[in-house]
């Protein structure tokens, strides 16, 4: 298997495509490599199936007109909650302080259903991960990498408690806490469901 971008996006897009067979009102999925590497502490760091189905529920509340979110897109409201079970998302009893019912996690009837296609992005991913991540000595890291610096490394998001965020190499973060200057309290960035899915 090739472990290129445009592999892992062609195997996002025939997952997405199999999501869309179980619910035809969902829209295509206009650049599945906007997926790749991206984070986003509401729906899940982890690029998974599991989160690729929860940014289905956000599509098919586009297709409906429903808005299923606030706050800027990170408080997933019972809308958000109501598509998400219509997918076979579980989610907790009680919603999340700021990000709402964003946590859901695949039921058992789901990942019978979509265990091939589970397992076939799985296999991707962790190619695209063994090709992305591999360290030689014919490989060039760019200056940042060379010197030390902070510029180098995949940014994510990070949060406080009073739902402002920034995008920070964890590294960075690992080093000393950054502060909100609304809150005081230090940014973090959220645990990725599912660690171990969406």
């Amino acid at each position: 298997m090739s472990t290129t971008p445009p592999v892992l996006a062609a195997e996002l897009a025939q997952a997405w495509a199999d999501i869309q067979r179980h619910h035809p009102e969902l829209p295509d999925l206009a650049a599945p490599e906007s997926l790749i590497g991206e984070s986003s502490s509401a729906c899940g760091a982890e690029l998974s199936f599991e989160r690729l189905l929860h940014e289905a529920v956000h599509g098919i509340a586009a297709s409906r007109g429903v808005r299923d979110t606030s706050r800027a897109g990170r408080y997933h409201n019972r809308r958000f909650l109501a598509i998400a079970e219509e997918l076979g998302l579980d989610h907790p009893e009680e919603p999340h302080p700021s990000s709402g019912f964003s946590l859901v996690t695949l039921n058992p009837d789901a990942k019978r259903r979509y265990r091939p296609t589970i397992e076939r992005l799985q296999r991707a991913l962790k190619a695209h991960t063994a090709a992305t991540t591999a360290d030689t000595a014919r490989s060039f890291r760019g200056p940042a990498a060379r010197h030390g610096s902070s510029g180098g490394g995949v940014r994510v998001k990070a949060v406080c408690d009073c739902g402002r965020n920034v995008r920070v190499v964890p590294s960075v973060l690992a080093q000393a806490p950054i502060m909100c200057g609304g809150c005081g309290k230090p940014f973090r960035i959220p645990e990725a469901v599912g660690a171990g899915v969406g």
